[in-house]
């Protein structure tokens, strides 16, 4: 049998994958439901293979990739995903992911990914290949090219160091309507705060006096 670690912050989804996984030879020895908890279960029961959620709460499945690749920690790692925003992609792919499952194929793609990330195979879509190709000779993408129109209003706003309040006043809503977008945006760039929103929204220009 070959060993697996599950990260998903979704019991739905462990179940899913459990599901997925019955009758053949790999075996979930256990489950996470943070990157945290995935890296201290890794050190303790050293799996064959790693199948991480990429939103997790706390440490992302990037993040928890890039962290094993740092400690030269190179078992295969399958990342598990509705969908990669552009600098998540690229950081997974820069890190040597060796498998992206998308969740919405998983039940038909995701043994063949195992069987092949275990022979030492990739397994990662072609459109994503491609994108991320795209991106690198590009010099990378917009980060905040996941937001609407409106969600960039107000991570430009933070950027330029306004609270929640002013940013209200800016742009004629509410105050709990600012919270909703911010925690919004939070989730479609993969952060945990307004200070990383601030630093992305000033590496993409948006902060700046021309941005509308």
């Amino acid at each position: 049998m070959t060993s697996v670690l599950l990260a998903d912050d979704h019991s739905f989804m462990r179940a899913g994958v459990e599901a997925v996984l019955r009758g053949s030879y790999f075996d979930i020895v256990a489950t996470a439901s943070t990157g945290d908890e995935a890296i201290t279960a890794v050190a303790r029961l050293n799996p064959d293979i790693c199948v991480f959620d990429v939103r997790m709460p706390g440490m992302t499945g990037v993040e928890a990739l890039q962290q094993l690749r740092e400690r030269g920690d190179n078992r295969p790692i399958v990342l598990l995903t509705a969908g990669l925003e552009d600098h998540a992609l690229l950081a997974a792919v820069r890190a040597g992911v060796n498998a992206i499952v998308l969740k919405d194929e998983a039940e038909e793609n995701l043994l063949d990914a195992l069987r092949k990330v275990e022979s030492g195979q990739k397994s990662v879509p072609e459109g994503l290949l491609q994108r991320a190709l795209d991106l690198s000779l590009t010099g990378g993408a917009d980060p905040l090219s996941p937001l609407a129109p409106r969600e960039r209003q107000i991570a430009a706003h933070v950027g330029r160091g306004l609270r929640n309040k002013e940013i209200a006043e800016a742009l004629a809503m509410s105050e709990g309507t600012v919270k909703v977008y911010l925690h919004t945006i939070y989730q479609k760039l993969s952060i945990k705060n307004r200070t990383e929103l601030a630093l992305i929204a000033h590496k993409a220009g948006a902060a700046g006096p021309n941005f509308s």
